[in-house]
Parts: structure tokens; sequence; C-alpha cells
């Protein structure tokens, strides 16, 4: 069976002296970038030259070159930009960076170390672990044969045994793992101890999960946690049979995971905080004063140095919030923060970051009838919210995705649109505001899901994304790893990009592979240039630097002068607004002296309607007293009428009587008396 030849390789920090030697440095602190510039670009020698000096020297303390010159002062530019990076990170990013320039380095520094090699089975791969700072990695990198002859080779990294290792920079690999997968879910809580990736809870066909399983990704290796039910004690908070959730978020915090609010089978009125503690297995509730937020799930919860920021969520009545809270780690003591400026539109499911560890960002998230795709800011100090304006590849609208930050990076992955998961991986840079695409995967996958879980964990020294779980259509367990190139976190490379000036006030503490100019007579604030020289040694091509730059900076001038064209029409159009607004203004109050002049008119009319309904009333009343009177009046009649009549006809009897009576010889007085 063919035999070939694998390289163990070599632990920190002697990997890192190989590639220095290899790369041109001849281990002073002086070296220069002569013999790097030959082998790489300018801007890759310049990144390694100033991650060389942070390594072996420290933090850059020599005052800023006098004078123009263009070597020396990117050189400075690179080494002083690294700020206080520790000097094991720049070793393993030098080495990380040269890995990515020329994959094959290792193989070709026989001149450079001297080590030991072990004996690979070409057929079945089977390769030795190495063991570096007494963990067990698999080798990374094969020499085969052709010929007699070994040709150039390429780093790989190959699964083996159980552990994984990310084939290349920038793609998503799935890992073979070992031990009981947990149950297929989505909206759980994921974070990071000691590279370890804990996964809480979830949702698992509508029912609600409190398992709490762990990844180790030394080993890739799944296992259950088995909680205790602890004792309880005045001192210490109380211990508890957790409740199943989905939805909440779950935060490292020292020796314990915090989870932090979430949605309930039986939903109480505030956020609950429960917390794990790592060393004895107990979950306990966590006691917190002040006004505590309604409970919620869906919500934004980011750890800014000790303290828990809360913004947005569902709460149990299906209602969607934009409210801010922050809780107090140490006090446990909750604040409602009432900020200035425009704040999101109230959302659930959405991703948050922190940068420079005062910019709070708020990107995406859903409300019931629609996505995002909208970036807010937050300024912890001036508590001020701000809509920057986002460039490059901007996220088409999504929810339920997951992001984590890599330095001023922040890595999106997943989400959906109510109609289809979201296959692009995007990563936003926190300093400049520009996105660009990561990878892309195909198909229905875990990766294009809603309610997945992104940690960032480390393997071999290196950082590594890690995704977990998620919804498609089908609940998913699967996990997934990306390694991220210095390519997608550093980007070094001439770029102006307008963003809010309190990003670009911690622009250039947080960047260190850009110089920023100053702002051109101070007409274009917040616009941030990177600049990267062409060459790094022979005079011409400095001349060619010097013209570069002096059409760069007459580009910018131009710029600067459309740009003041621009703002003095947009001035125009404003006084023009402004003089239509108070014509507006004054058509108004004469249209508002008319309305009142009508509206007195109207009430003059209605108090005299008022009045003439009041006469008619008296003299309707006057007439039915009238009619009374007329038949009263021609009763009266009648009855006078009649005694009249009564009157005459006793008269007529009276005279006939006199004359019969005169007639027959009756007396006068008889008479008198008879009648």
């Amino acid at each position: 069976m063919a035999m070939a030849r694998a390289s163990s390789g070599l632990a920190y920090p002697e990997r890192f002296y190989a590639a220095a030697s290899y790369a041109g440095f001849d281990g002073s602190p002086n070296s220069s970038t002569r013999g790097v510039s030959s082998k790489f670009s300018s801007d890759v020698a310049l990144l390694l030259y100033g991650l060389y000096q942070q390594a072996t020297v420290g933090p850059c303390t020599l005052p800023k070159p006098r004078g123009w010159n263009p070597v020396e002062h990117s050189k400075w530019t690179s080494w002083q930009g690294l700020g206080k990076m520790a000097s094991a990170e720049a070793m393993r990013l030098f080495v990380k960076i040269l890995e990515e320039e020329d994959p094959g380095w290792y193989s070709r520094a026989s001149d450079y170390v001297a080590e030991p090699v072990v004996d690979v089975e070409m057929n079945n791969l089977k390769v030795d672990p190495v063991i570096e700072n007494g963990n067990s990695y698999p080798e990374t990198k094969t020499i085969s044969t052709e010929n007699g002859s070994p040709p150039e080779t390429q780093d790989k990294d190959v699964v083996l045994e159980g552990l994984a290792s990310v084939a290349v920079y920038d793609q998503w690999v799935a890992p073979s793992v070992s031990g009981q997968r947990p149950k297929a879910r989505y909206e759980h809580g994921a974070a990071v101890v000691n590279d370890r990736m804990y996964i809480f809870g979830g949702n698992h066909n509508g029912r609600y999960l409190n398992d709490l399983q762990v990844l180790d990704s030394r080993s890739w290796t799944w296992s259950k946690v088995e909680v205790k039910a602890g004792e309880n004690s005045s001192e210490s908070p109380s211990p508890l049979a957790i409740t199943p959730c989905a939805g909440h978020t779950l935060i490292a915090w020292g020796s314990k995971l915090l989870s932090v609010a979430g949605h309930t089978k039986d939903p109480s009125e505030i956020i609950q905080v429960k917390a794990f503690d790592l060393q004895t297995s107990t979950w306990s509730a966590m006691k917190t004063y002040g006004k505590a937020p309604v409970s919620r799930g869906g919500q934004s919860v980011t750890l800014v140095g000790t303290s828990l920021v809360i913004f947005g969520g569902q709460d149990g009545k299906r209602a969607l919030l934009n409210d801010l809270h922050i809780l107090d780690l140490e006090t446990m003591t909750w604040d409602e923060i009432d900020a200035v400026g425009t704040p999101p539109s109230p959302r659930s499911d959405h991703a948050a970051a922190i940068h420079a560890e005062r910019y709070l960002l708020i990107f995406g998230g859903g409300s019931h009838a629609s996505c995002f795709n909208d970036l807010h800011v937050l300024d912890l100090q001036t508590m001020e919210w701000s809509r920057p304006i986002q460039q490059g590849d901007i996220p088409a609208p999504r929810a339920g995705h997951a992001g984590v930050t890599v330095g001023e990076n922040w890595f999106i992955v997943g989400g959906g649109d109510n109609k289809s998961g979201v296959s692009e991986t995007v990563v936003l840079n926190m300093s400049t505001l520009v996105w660009s695409i990561v990878t892309t995967v195909q198909g229905r996958i875990p990766l294009a899901s809603e309610g997945l879980s992104l940690v960032v964990s480390s393997y071999n020294g290196e950082d590594i994304l890690v995704a977990f779980g998620g919804y498609n259509g089908r609940y998913s367990n699967e996990v997934n790893v990306l390694k991220p190139s210095h390519k997608s976190t550093l980007q070094p490379k001439i770029m102006e990009t307008p963003v809010p000036d309190s990003v670009s006030a911690v622009h250039n503490a947080t960047n260190p592979t850009r110089d920023l100019e100053s702002e051109l007579e101070g007409g274009q604030e917040g616009n941030i240039r990177e600049i990267v020289m062409d060459d790094v040694d022979s005079d011409p091509k400095k001349n060619r630097s010097e013209e570069n730059i002096e059409r760069l900076i007459a580009t910018l001038k131009a710029e600067k002068d459309d740009l003041e064209s621009s703002l003095s029409k947009e001035k125009l159009q404003y006084l023009q607004l402004k003089q239509e607004l108070a014509d507006a203004e004054i058509r108004n109050t004469d249209l508002y002296k008319e309305l009142q002049s009508v509206r007195g008119q109207l009430a003059a009319e209605q108090s005299r309607c008022f009045k003439l309904e009041v006469d008619v009333a008296e003299l309707r009343q006057k007439l039915q007293t009238m009619e009374t009177l007329q038949k009263e009046l021609e009763l009266l009649q009648r009855q006078k009428a009649a005694s009249e009549q009564a009157a005459l006809s006793a008269k007529q009897r009276q005279g006939s009587g006199g004359v019969w009576g005169w007639l027959a010889g009756t007396p006068p007085n008889q008479i008198s008396e008879d009648a």
C-alpha cells in the first residue's frame, strides 16, 4: 500500500517563528519589509509587518514618522492600528494570513524548521493526531507523491475519527459529531464557555423544551447535562425545576449561564432571569429589583460590560414591543430607558450586537405582516437612536436570523421572510457599515432556517462560527461550522463609506489596517477613508504611489464640490419649502379666522332660532287658550239667547192673559198673582 509523509505541525510560538522566517523577517525588531514584499502584495506585506512587530515587540509606542515618507508612514500605520492586540493573537493572525496567501508554505519551510513526520495511509487517510497545548488535533496537511517527486501541497483540513476541521475559509461544513444528538428544535438559546457550546430549551413540534445539552468543539461530542436538584439557602438564589421555554436568550456570565425571558406555557407577568451554575449543575431563579419589563419572547439581549441590554420582542398577548431596558448584573436592578431619537419600530426575532462597548446595533426582525432589513444604532452614552445609511450588499428583509461578532465584524446567518429561508451568510463591518456576502448555501438546508443559533468558538487556535438547529419546514438538530478568513474580517482596501459621527468616532481605535484621513475642510463629516500604499520600497513605485494619492485627493475634492453643490441645491429647496410653509400657515390663519367668524354667525343664528321656537311655543299656548275662551263665549251666547227667548215667551203669555181676563171679568190683581 502506498505510503506518504505528512508533517505533524508545530505548536505556537514555534509555528509563528517558522512562518515569520519563511515570510522573510530576519527575527530582529527592526525587520524591514523588503524580503516580504517580494513574496506578497503591498497591503499583505504591510499587514504582516504590523502583526510581526505586535507579536515580537508589543504595541507600537514609536512616534509618527516625520515628513512625507509613504513607506515608513504605512508601516507605522499598520503597526499602530493594531492597538493593544495580544502577542499570541498577533502570532495566530500572522500564521492565518500566511496560510491563506501561500497555502503550501509549511511544506516548503524545511529550511526554517525541523519537524517530525508521521506516516499517512493514503487510501484511508489515517492520520495520527497532533498534541498541541494538551489537546489532540487531526493533522491538516498531506504530501502526495507524483512521478517520484513531492509537488507543492495545499493545506486542507480533513474530518477524521470524529474530529472535524473546516476544509476552506468562508464556507459552511457539517462536521462529524459523536454522542447522542439533541432533539431537533428552533428558538432555543446557545452560549459558549471554554469551547463548549451549551444549548438550552427551544421549540419542537409546538412543544417547549427544557433540556440542557453541550457540544465540545475540541472533540465534537454531544452530551446531556444532568441537572441536580440543589439545596435552597438564604445566601444564594432559590433553586427550581426549570420551566420549558422558547424564544429566550442564553448568556454566558462567569461560571453561570443566564436564561433571560422567553415564551412559556403559563407565562409570568414580568421577565424571568434564571441562572445555571456550571459548577453545581443547578438552576436558580435570580431575584431582581426595580421595575422589570413585561414578559416576552423573541427579544434581543446583549451583554455590555456588566449589564444586559434588552430590546423589543413579543409579549404573551402577541403584542410587538420596541421598549428598551437595562439589567445591571452586579446589583440585579432593572432600569427602563427612554432614549431620544426615533427608535426601531416594534418587532421581534431581530438581531443585536455591541460595537466598541458603546454602540448597540439592531438589524432586521419582523412584525405580524412583514419583515425588515433596516439598521438602527443606539449610542449607549448619549442614549440616542440613529438610522445610518447602509452600503455594500445590503441583506434582504428577514426575521429569525442569528448573529455574532468577530472583532468589528458582525456575521448574520439564516432567517426568513415568511416565504422562504435566506441562503446568504453576510457580514457587516461595524466601523464602516458596509455589508458583504461571505458565502451562499444551496437548497433547503438548516442554515437557511429561522430560529437557529449562532455562536463563536475556537478550534486549533482559530475562531469558528458554529450554527445549530432551526426550522425551514422541518426541525433541525444539525451542526454547521464556518471558519472566517482575514479577508472577511480585515478587508484592507480603498473604501469610502459614510457612517454616523457616533460610529466614526471609534473607528480609528478598532480598525487595525486603516488610516483615517482628516475630513476635507470639515465638509465631509463621517466619511472614512482607507488608504493602502501601493508599494513599500522602490523609488519609481513611490512616485506612482504619490501620483495615485494626488489623484485620489483630486477625486475627493471633486466629490466634495459635488456634495457642496448638492447641499446648495438642498438649501435652496429647503428655503423654498420654508416659504411655501409660511404662506400655507398664513392661509391657514385666514381660514381659521373665517371659520371662527362663521362659527360665531352660526351660534347667533342658533340663538335666534331658539328664541323663535320659544315664541312659537308661547303663541301655540295662547292659541289653545283662545280656542277655550271661544268655546266658553259660544256657550254663554247660547245661554243668553235661551234666556232672552224665555223672557219673550213670558211677556207674550202675560199679554194674552190680560185681554181674556178682562173679557172674562177677572180682576187685574188675581191675574198678577197667577202669573
